[in-house]
């Protein structure tokens, strides 16, 4: 009898024990699913990394974490980001991620300065202490090793074998995510690289517009930076910038060059730029969320009364993003140095820009130009010459918009503040540099 109850007792316990180790296992793979669910969407190196520090972070309840992309070109491991840290580079063979990447082996390590694997000399530098260490390799399809994972300080103990189990998987996850965001982020490169030298043939095509629509991409994306757009909208706004004036390569060059005053029909001649843009722009295969470009590149001349070119559209009939480039296209044309002129005087500028409001322009971009801070709007209009600005002056226009730089034009008896920051917006904005280096 007393065996018989022993042996049932033996039983209960091994079954409740193969309950916990399946409720364990069951838990496991829902929080592997749910981070393989959270990473997939995210294809920017950058915030992949931070979003899979974060999760492992949370999961394994330690202080820090790290990923370490294995550099084989320059034999080096670095973090783009790291908690607590800017980036770290260091030779692909030392401490224990080198370790990791020698041996392809999970390593856990209660003490680190007990082991002669540890290489103290980051945390020397950065003042961290490191206490244990838990590092996993991540392996790409091949099997072939592209980085290291790496978790700091344990809150309670140190790291157990469970910990272990659960990094290693985590890092055969993020492994194919990370390579995907790799391959993503070198087609990108390709990418931008073709959109600007696109962009440069036309600006060296029609040198009285040098730089212009590098200009316009920038003064958009603070014009997007005040409105709180997406990364996405503004990174079709940065491409459509980039591309608006791309059908002058359309343009006789005899007209587009020339110095005089065009004829009318020359003017019509030019007009038809935006146009041949459009046309130019749907022969790429642009990407899904970049299938917009065409339209909104071409779209930059049109105006919200429907007098503008080359479709006449009213209003609402205009892509938004178009709108912005129309404020930031005018902007740059009357702020911008030619050979047989200086800039247009700023309030003029901006009474051009205001006058133009419910006709030319939507209002409401014009009023958010008007809040793009000061230092900003600087550092493009001297975009050639940047060396050149004194990091004091930039650092005390940081603190205005354009609201604040026309208050204290406009206001007679200014003084304080208002008198050094027009003194240091004109120093720059009424600058003649040909002049200074004669």
């Amino acid at each position: 009898m007393q065996e018989s109850s022993l042996r049932h007792a033996e039983e209960i316990n091994s079954y409740l024990k193969a309950l916990r180790h399946d409720l364990r296992e069951h838990e496991r793979l829902k929080l592997l699913l749910y981070i393989a669910s959270t990473i997939s969407q995210e294809m920017k190196l950058d915030k992949l990394l931070t979003l899979i520090m974060d999760e492992v972070k949370q999961v394994l309840q330690c202080d820090r974490c790290s990923v370490f992309i294995l550099d084989r070109e320059r034999g080096e491991l670095w973090s783009h980001v790291a908690h607590g840290e800017e980036e770290i580079r260091f030779a692909a063979h030392l401490g224990i991620a080198g370790h990791v990447v020698a041996t392809g082996k999970v390593i856990n390590i209660p003490d680190a300065y007990s082991d002669v694997r540890f290489n103290p000399n980051i945390d020397k530098q950065t003042g961290y202490r490191t206490q244990n260490i838990l590092a996993a390799p991540m392996r790409n399809k091949m099997g072939e090793i592209i980085g290291v994972f790496q978790a700091i300080n344990k809150f309670q103990g140190a790291f157990i074998r469970e910990d272990e189990e659960l990094l290693d998987a985590i890092s055969a996850i993020a492994a194919t995510q990370i390579e995907n965001a790799q391959l993503y982020e070198n087609q990108k490169k390709t990418f931008d690289s073709l959109v600007e030298t696109l962009a440069s043939t036309i600006d060296a095509r029609d040198p009285l517009t040098a730089g212009h629509s590098k200009r316009i991409a920038l003064y958009a994306d603070e014009l997007a930076k005040v409105l709180h757009l997406s990364d996405q909208e503004r990174e079709i706004l940065r491409i459509s910038a980039l591309l608006h004036d791309y059908g002058k390569i359309a343009v006789r060059e005899a007209i587009l060059t020339k110095d005089g005053r065009l004829t009318e029909e020359e003017f019509k001649h030019i007009q038809n730029h935006p146009q041949f843009t459009r046309v130019i722009l749907q022969k790429i295969n642009f990407s899904k969320e970049l299938q917009q470009v065409p339209l909104i590149a071409a779209s930059h001349h049109e105006r919200i009364d429907g007098t503008g070119y080359p479709s006449g559209l009213r209003d609402e009939q205009i892509p938004p993003l178009s709108k912005i480039l129309a404020v930031a296209d005018v902007y740059d044309a009357l702020t911008s140095k030619r050979h047989y002129r200086n800039r247009m005087r700023f309030l003029q500028v901006i009474d051009i820009l205001i006058q133009g409001s419910g006709s030319h322009f939507d209002p409401f971009y014009v009023d958010a130009f008007k809040k793009i801070k000061l230092d900003r709007l600087v550092r493009i209009l001297e975009d050639e010459y940047v060396e050149q600005l004194d990091p004091d002056d930039l650092t005390f226009m940081s603190k205005f918009d354009i609201v604040d730089l026309l208050a204290a034009q406009h206001n007679s008896k200014t003084f304080g503040a208002a008198k050094r920051l027009l003194r240091i917006f004109n120093k720059y904005y009424n600058r003649d540099y040909l002049h200074d280096r004669l």
